[in-house]
């Protein structure tokens, strides 16, 4: 296998298994409005391919070019406050449906962090579909778990950080995670909120609701009579 150096980031849908953790009609819209809005953030990160949903993340990447300025630290931050946006659209849209059960209605409690880290990846196919691997890969994952104190942040890896330190406008918070199966290692992070200051959350139009309304329960349907299954909460790390 050849390798290549990548720029790795995974969004995370923050607390998301107390969201799936509901009756049957919720599961079934819970399931169709994360995917929704998993839609709508892949598609605000132009220029990364998907390399696979993992239950309540997108795990992305992006070969490093250098002359491409979207695989920096300050092309990864456009990334995410793009994604971040998109998703906080989304979000309010299911949230602001008229569906009255919890998988519509408390989707306004989700939450967006993003981990992102550079390194060297290869390509392998196992039963016809190609993943990317390597322990840069085995990095930026276990970087999830972590002991940021704000639900909503960009995770710099120590590797990436070191690019660009002067890329990351605002406060810049250093934590020391050890890693399971790598060791103590540093990272960098920052509040979304200060990249991307989200303007007051304004109601839907009608027609907007009743269309999101329509989605979640006409596409909930096939869970509620078990010809889908729900994704797993949480793929192993």
């Amino acid at each position: 296998m050849t390798s290549e150096r990548a720029a790795l980031l995974i969004a995370d849908i923050g607390g998301y298994t107390e969201y799936m953790s509901t009756h049957r009609m919720s599961l079934a819209h819970a399931e169709v409005n994360t995917a929704r809005i998993l839609d709508k953030m892949i598609a605000a990160a132009r220029g990364y391919d998907l390399v696979e949903i993992e239950g309540d993340a997108a795990f992305l990447s992006r070969r490093v070019d250098t002359r491409d300025a979207d695989a920096t630290i300050a092309g990864i931050l456009r990334t995410a406050v793009a994604m971040h946006q998109a998703f906080h659209l989304e979000r309010e849209y299911v949230a602001k449906n008229l569906c009255p059960c919890g998988g519509c209605k408390e989707a306004g409690n989700l939450k967006l962090k993003f981990v992102a880290h550079v390194g060297d990846v290869a390509t392998q196919t196992i039963r016809g579909r190609m993943k990317l691997v390597g322990i840069d890969v085995i990095h930026v994952h276990r970087l999830l778990k972590n002991s940021v104190p704000i639900p909503e942040y960009v995770l710099l890896s120590e590797e990436l950080y070191s690019t660009d330190p002067s890329a990351l406008p605002g406060p810049v918070h250093e934590i020391s995670p050890d890693l399971e199966g790598i060791g103590p290692v540093r990272a960098y992070f920052v509040d979304v909120g200060d990249l991307d200051p989200l303007p007051p959350a304004r109601r839907p139009p009608w027609r907007a609701r009743l269309g999101s309304t329509f989605a979640a329960v006409g596409q909930g349907l096939p869970y509620m009579l078990g010809l889908k299954q729900a994704r797993k909460v949480r793929y192993a790390r």
